[in-house]
C-alpha cells in the first residue's frame, strides 16, 4: 500500500491539525514487553510519526501470551520483531531501535530529543530507575509509566494518575506478579493503552 493512500485513511478519521502534531511527535518507548510491545503499536496506529524502540532482549516463547509478537518471530530480538510489525501497520513512519540494556550512564544519550518517555519495564528496580533518570537529567522530558498491571483483576482499577509535573502513571499500582497473580494479556494491555492514551493526550495538548 502506498503512502498516499494511508494519508487519505487518516485524513478520513482526524482533523489536518490533529495528524500534523501526532506526525510530528517523538517519543521512546523503553522496554518492549507487554507494555511496551502494546504501546508501540497503538502509537504506530495512530500514526506518532516517530518512535524510539529501546530493549536488549529477544522474543521467547513465554511473551506470547500478552505481547504482541508471534510464533515465527521466537528467537528474534525485540528491537527488529517490533518494527517488523510496525511496519506492517505503517512502513512510512520513522522507526529507530536501539538493541541495548538502559542504565544510568546511557539515559541521556540514548532518550535525548524525545520529549515524551514511556517506561515499559517488568523490573520493579528497572522501573524506578528511568523514572529517576529521565526527570534527574533530561530537565523537559515527560515520563509516563506503568505499574500494577498483572493477573485477571478488575480492569476498572488501572487508571492515569499525575504523580508529579512531569511523572504520569498508568496502573493500579498495587497488583504485582510476585503476588501470585500471573501475567496475562487483558490487564496488561489495558494499561499499555492507558499510556498509549496519555502519551497522545500529552502530543495534542502541547
Amino acid at each position: 500500500m502506498d503512502k498516499a493512500t494511508l494519508d487519505r485513511a487518516f485524513d478520513a478519521r482526524f482533523p489536518a491539525d490533529i495528524k500534523e502534531k501526532l506526525s510530528n511527535a517523538r517519543v521512546a518507548i523503553a522496554g518492549l514487553g507487554g507494555l511496551g510491545s502494546n504501546i508501540a503499536m497503538m502509537l504506530a496506529r495512530s500514526g506518532v510519526g516517530h518512535l524510539l524502540l529501546i530493549d536488549f532482549d529477544v522474543v521467547d516463547v513465554t511473551n506470547l501470551n500478552r505481547q504482541a509478537y508471534l510464533i515465527p518471530q521466537v528467537g528474534t530480538p525485540k528491537t527488529e520483531a517490533i518494527k517488523e510489525l510496525l511496519c506492517q501497520v505503517n512502513p512510512y513512519l520513522d522507526y529507530e531501535t536501539k538493541c541495548i540494556k538502559v542504565t544510568p550512564d546511557n539515559v541521556a544519550e540514548l532518550l535525548t530529543g524525545y520529549p515524551i518517555v514511556c517506561e515499559a519495564f517488568d523490573a520493579a528496580e528497572q522501573k524506578a530507575m528511568l523514572v529517576q533518570e529521565v526527570l534527574t537529567q533530561l530537565k523537559d522530558t515527560v515520563v509516563v509509566s506503568g505499574n500494577g498491571m498483572a493477573g485477571y483483576g478488575d480492569s476498572n482499577t488501572i487508571k492515569t494518575r499525575q504523580l508529579m509535573k512531569r511523572l504520569f502513571i498508568c496502573g493500579d499500582e498495587n497488583t504485582d506478579i510476585g503476588a501470585g497473580m500471573g501475567l496475562m494479556s487483558p490487564r496488561v494491555t489495558v494499561c499499555a493503552a492507558h499510556q498509549a492514551n496519555k502519551v497522545i493526550q500529552l502530543i495534542l495538548e502541547n
